[in-house]
């Protein structure tokens, strides 16, 4: 049937299909319709296809969904979360659980300082930089490599080259990043657990690179990150030690964490 010439049964048959699937994200339609501020009987009409909303209604219902007025014409896959793949309705409940389920307490915005055994001469490690911050929902990372590791690999050093963004899922014991240098074909695979501390800040793990096995270089090493928060002290002292490193000169707790005499498992 042509989209304009659906009749006004046709339109709620459609927004009450998209309205189902988008609520069984949610466990209660007590609890979802009490926060979009809908009486639970009226919502349940739309859910059946029954009523449709008012304009300003509709409105409050497509920001919380984040979708647009297109719920009226087609199915909710083709709506507005098209292009956000992970959040998409195909991988949502699969991969995007954990995105969505990321929580400020569970791993706070904010600077953190990362140590890692260098991936080009295991007698250096790197020290570097990175801030994680949120929008929409979604908990993203940014940062740059250190100026010493791009010209290793004959790359430029640019800071637009340098540059990496990713984004990060929560897990049952820890968080998992995936990033990316800007145009980049290969990635890298982080995972953190949270470590006991003093201040509660420290998380260890490990870094993947997506590259073949080759007779040098490591495809994967142990890492350590340091929440920094926003104080500004911190910040650029880190910002200054950025680059690479002795083992001697890492901070010593940093290097308690990174085992630096046993081999990674």
């Amino acid at each position: 049937m042509n989209s304009q010439n659906r009749s006004p049964a046709d339109l709620r048959n459609m927004f009450g299909a998209n309205l189902r699937q988008l609520s069984r994200q949610y466990p209660s339609v007590s609890e979802l319709s009490r926060q979009l501020g809908i009486n639970r009987t009226q919502f349940n009409r739309y859910l059946s296809g029954e009523s449709f909303p008012r304009p300003d209604v509709l409105d409050r219902i497509c920001r919380f969904f984040e979708v647009d007025a297109r719920i009226l014409l087609d199915p909710v896959e083709k709506l507005s979360k098209a292009g956000q793949v992970i959040n998409g309705a195909f991988l949502s409940d699969f991969l995007g659980r954990g995105v969505q389920q990321l929580s400020e307490e569970f791993f706070p915005s904010g600077f953190y300082r990362f140590t890692r055994r260098s991936f080009i001469n295991d007698d250096k490690f790197v020290i570097g930089l990175t801030y994680v911050f949120r929008d929409a929902g979604v908990t993203y990372i940014k940062g740059f490599e250190a100026k010493e590791a791009m010209y290793s690999q004959g790359l430029p050093a640019t800071p637009a080259v340098r540059e990496f963004r990713g984004y990060v899922s929560g897990h049952e014991d820890g968080v998992a990043f995936v990033i990316a240098r800007r145009r980049a074909m290969t990635y890298s695979f982080n995972y953190l657990a949270r470590e006991a501390s003093l201040e509660n800040n420290f998380w260890s793990g490990y870094v993947a690179r997506t590259v073949r096995e080759s007779q040098t270089g490591e495809r994967v090493t142990r890492m350590v990150y340091e929440h920094l928060g926003r104080d500004t002290s911190q910040v650029l002292a880190a910002a200054r030690s950025s680059g690479f490193a002795d083992e001697a000169d890492l901070l010593p707790f940093h290097r308690r964490l990174l085992h630096t005499g046993h081999p990674f498992r």
